[in-house]
């Protein structure tokens, strides 16, 4: 018999134990909240929140006692996410089936980057390259989060203008906004040193880690394409059924786009995406997407999990007034009114704008890039940038995680598709593929 009085059973145990629990949940809670308005990472975050509440628990997740560990664990989850969305996309590139993307990349994510710059400078008295910082961190829309707005697994014509747009964005996004968060450590250190800056950002930061992120994810992606589709039939590696290939792509495109110091995060979406176009009608690329997609959720709930136990253990505890009011205003005004701006012009109807508009979901990214910009340039009251960062996140995973579901669901009606069929979507879904 266990006396209950002196049992102590083996940490290590636990945590196999937490993980085979966790790993089941990530297998059947999208499917039990497929008609709910819940999602994923709001039960992840109360699962950690409860965990790092128990009093056998006495450790504390915050990201600022772990800082290295942070932006490497979040980058982590970044690239398999960017990845899983390259994979998904069934539309051809081109300039013009792209229109909604670079509408939202090259008008509303920098005016969202001024306009949470001058709310850190003149709202929350912060100097400007931290402002900057924070602008940069939290403009960008989440590849990770932002799943139930994105498009369907590979060839099943999930692809409407809002998914496509929320999608491509999400995967587009995270890499240029890179720049900006440079820009803010190279004011910072300027500052210190008193250095001309102006030309390496332009010439390094922008022209060179752009176009050699491009360049080298493309390179990446033909060479993988050609592995898996074109060689000989007996040695491709689609013989092999392994959709572990996606994961491989993703750490080559990264690893090497890094060497020589360029974005890999824009290097893996473009792999994913030249990827995904060396054979489109390939049934492999199901493989590849399922396994990334296990991978990516497994790593998010994980993460959801460490932050739902930071948030207990008092990371938003350096947060003021004006900092909750800026954090609201991020997420229900900036993002939105910048959306639509973005969007004027465009051809959809008054509802998909106000969605594509209103679902610019914050969270993983955000954390990456926070974590980054602490760690390569000096800032004080990091603790509260966190707070602010944890909070936009937080909120922006409680209003669009509950909103998702019945917005979604209203919007597959009114453009007469059944939010419930099972099957493939009508043609109007399916997009431009080809």
């Amino acid at each position: 018999m266990i006396d209950l009085n002196e049992w102590s059973p083996d940490p290590y145990i636990l945590v196999l134990t937490g993980l085979g629990i966790l790993i089941a949940l990530v297998a059947w809670l999208p499917l039990a909240l497929k008609r709910l308005p819940l999602s994923l990472p709001i039960i992840c975050i109360a699962l950690g929140a409860a965990l790092f509440l128990a009093p056998q628990v006495s450790d504390q997740p915050l990201p600022f006692t772990y800082p290295e560990f942070t932006e490497r664990f979040t980058e982590f989850v970044v690239i398999i996410a960017l990845m899983g969305a390259g994979l998904k996309l069934d539309r051809v590139f081109s300039w013009r089936r792209w229109g909604v993307t670079w509408r939202l990349l090259a008008l509303t994510m920098p005016l969202s980057i001024v306009a949470i710059t001058l709310i850190g400078v003149w709202g929350l008295s912060l100097s400007l390259p931290v402002a900057l910082l924070l602008g940069a961190s939290l403009a960008p829309t989440d590849p990770v989060l932002a799943a139930d707005v994105q498009v369907g697994p590979p060839k099943t014509g999930q692809e409407d203008k809002v998914r496509f747009g929320l999608t491509s964005e999400a995967g587009l996004n995270d890499g240029l906004a890179f720049p900006f968060v440079n820009l803010a450590i190279a004011l910072s250190l300027a500052a210190t040193t008193k250095e001309p800056w102006l030309g390496t950002w332009i010439l390094h930061n922008v022209l060179w880690e752009i176009g050699a992120g491009i360049v080298g994810g493309w390179l990446v992606g033909r060479l993988f394409g050609w592995l898996t589709f074109r060689i000989p039939a007996d040695t491709r590696l689609s013989q092999t059924g392994d959709g572990l290939i996606a994961i491989a792509a993703t750490f080559v495109s990264y690893g090497l786009t890094e060497m020589i110091e360029c974005y890999g995060f824009l290097a893996v979406f473009i792999t994913a995406l030249t990827l995904r176009q060396a054979h489109r009608e390939h049934d492999f690329h199901r493989e590849m997407h399922d396994v990334t997609e296990q991978v990516e959720r497994l790593a998010m709930m994980i993460l959801l999990v460490l932050f739902g136990g930071a948030l207990v253990s008092g990371l938003l505890a350096p947060l003021r007034a004006i900092d909750v009011v800026a954090a609201l205003v991020i997420l229900l005004i900036i993002r939105p009114f910048a959306g639509l701006i973005g969007l004027l012009g465009f051809k959809a109807s008054w509802r998909e704008k106000l969605t594509l508009a209103f679902f610019g979901i914050r969270g993983v990214g955000s954390f990456y890039y926070l974590a980054y910009g602490l760690n390569h340039m000096p800032v004080e009251g990091g603790e509260r940038l966190w707070a602010i960062v944890g909070l936009v996140v937080l909120l922006s995973v409680l209003i669009h995680g509950l909103t998702v579901t019945p917005i979604m669901r209203l919007l597959d009606r009114s453009q007469g598709r059944d939010p419930d069929s099972e099957g493939l979507p009508p043609p109007g879904l399916q997009g431009p593929a080809s």
